[in-house]
Protein backbone atom coordinates (compact mmCIF):
# COMPACT_ATOMS: atom_id res chain seq x y z
CA UNK A 1 0.00 0.00 0.00
CA UNK A 2 1.22 3.73 -1.09
CA UNK A 3 1.72 6.16 1.34
CA UNK A 4 -1.52 8.01 2.11
CA UNK A 5 -0.26 11.72 1.66
CA UNK A 6 1.70 10.47 -1.99
CA UNK A 7 -2.16 9.04 -2.80
CA UNK A 8 -3.75 12.49 -1.60
CA UNK A 9 -0.90 14.62 -3.66
CA UNK A 10 -1.83 13.13 -6.95
CA UNK A 11 -5.22 13.38 -6.46
CA UNK A 12 -4.90 17.60 -5.31
CA UNK A 13 -3.00 17.57 -8.66
CA UNK A 14 -5.86 15.91 -10.87
CA UNK A 15 -8.16 18.49 -9.24
CA UNK A 16 -5.87 21.11 -10.33
CA UNK A 17 -4.97 19.86 -13.73
CA UNK A 18 -8.59 19.48 -14.48
CA UNK A 19 -9.72 22.76 -13.12
CA UNK A 20 -6.76 24.93 -14.99
CA UNK A 21 -7.13 22.57 -18.29
CA UNK A 22 -9.28 25.78 -20.02
CA UNK A 23 -6.83 28.44 -18.66
CA UNK A 24 -3.72 26.53 -20.23
CA UNK A 25 -5.24 25.29 -23.02
CA UNK A 26 -5.95 28.78 -24.00
CA UNK A 27 -2.49 30.16 -23.01
CA UNK A 28 -0.90 27.29 -24.82
CA UNK A 29 -2.87 28.37 -28.28
CA UNK A 30 -2.17 32.32 -27.65
CA UNK A 31 2.30 31.80 -27.22
CA UNK A 32 1.93 29.43 -30.20
CA UNK A 33 0.18 31.19 -32.51
CA UNK A 34 2.09 33.47 -35.03
CA UNK A 35 -0.34 35.62 -36.24
CA UNK A 36 -0.47 37.20 -33.07
CA UNK A 37 2.25 40.30 -31.82
CA UNK A 38 5.67 38.71 -30.25
CA UNK A 39 4.73 40.68 -27.08
CA UNK A 40 1.34 39.42 -26.76
CA UNK A 41 2.68 35.94 -27.55
CA UNK A 42 5.45 36.64 -24.43
CA UNK A 43 2.87 38.07 -22.12
CA UNK A 44 0.75 34.79 -22.49
CA UNK A 45 4.12 32.56 -21.81
CA UNK A 46 4.93 34.48 -18.64
CA UNK A 47 1.30 34.02 -17.48
CA UNK A 48 1.32 30.21 -18.26
CA UNK A 49 4.78 30.53 -16.63
CA UNK A 50 3.44 32.00 -13.23
CA UNK A 51 0.40 29.36 -13.37
CA UNK A 52 1.04 26.45 -10.29
CA UNK A 53 2.98 23.98 -11.87
CA UNK A 54 0.71 21.30 -10.46
CA UNK A 55 -2.01 22.41 -12.64
CA UNK A 56 0.10 20.71 -15.93
CA UNK A 57 -1.91 17.37 -16.71
CA UNK A 58 1.60 16.05 -17.50
CA UNK A 59 2.58 15.75 -13.10
CA UNK A 60 -0.16 13.37 -12.63
CA UNK A 61 1.35 10.07 -12.29
CA UNK A 62 -0.93 7.09 -12.92
CA UNK A 63 -1.20 4.93 -9.84
CA UNK A 64 -3.11 1.82 -8.77
CA UNK A 65 -7.15 2.18 -7.44
CA UNK A 66 -6.52 -0.40 -5.21
CA UNK A 67 -3.47 0.02 -3.63
CA UNK A 68 -1.73 3.47 -4.66
CA UNK A 69 1.26 1.62 -6.55
CA UNK A 70 3.14 3.70 -9.15
CA UNK A 71 4.56 1.28 -10.92
CA UNK A 72 3.52 -1.80 -13.10
CA UNK A 73 0.37 0.14 -13.93
CA UNK A 74 -2.32 -1.48 -16.58
CA UNK A 75 -4.43 1.40 -17.90
CA UNK A 76 -7.39 -0.45 -18.86
CA UNK A 77 -8.17 -1.77 -15.43
CA UNK A 78 -6.55 1.17 -13.62
CA UNK A 79 -4.60 -1.23 -11.79
CA UNK A 80 -1.07 -2.33 -11.08
CA UNK A 81 -0.11 -6.05 -11.71
CA UNK A 82 0.18 -7.30 -8.13
CA UNK A 83 -3.65 -5.75 -7.71
CA UNK A 84 -4.40 -7.24 -11.06
CA UNK A 85 -3.58 -10.49 -10.40
CA UNK A 86 -4.81 -11.07 -6.85
CA UNK A 87 -7.96 -10.14 -8.04
CA UNK A 88 -7.71 -12.23 -11.14
CA UNK A 89 -6.75 -15.25 -9.28
CA UNK A 90 -10.27 -14.56 -7.20
CA UNK A 91 -12.21 -14.29 -9.92
CA UNK A 92 -13.10 -10.50 -9.44
CA UNK A 93 -11.87 -9.39 -13.09
CA UNK A 94 -14.80 -10.61 -15.62
CA UNK A 95 -12.98 -12.35 -18.36
CA UNK A 96 -9.71 -12.52 -16.96
CA UNK A 97 -8.49 -16.02 -16.47
CA UNK A 98 -4.95 -16.66 -14.71
CA UNK A 99 -3.45 -19.22 -16.94
CA UNK A 100 -1.31 -22.18 -15.99
CA UNK A 101 -0.23 -25.51 -17.77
Amino acid sequence: MAKKSSIEKNNRRRKMAKAAAPKRARLKALARDKSTPMEERFAAALKLAEMPRNSSATRIRNRCEVTGRPRAYYRKLRMSRIAMRDLGSKGLIPGLVKSSW
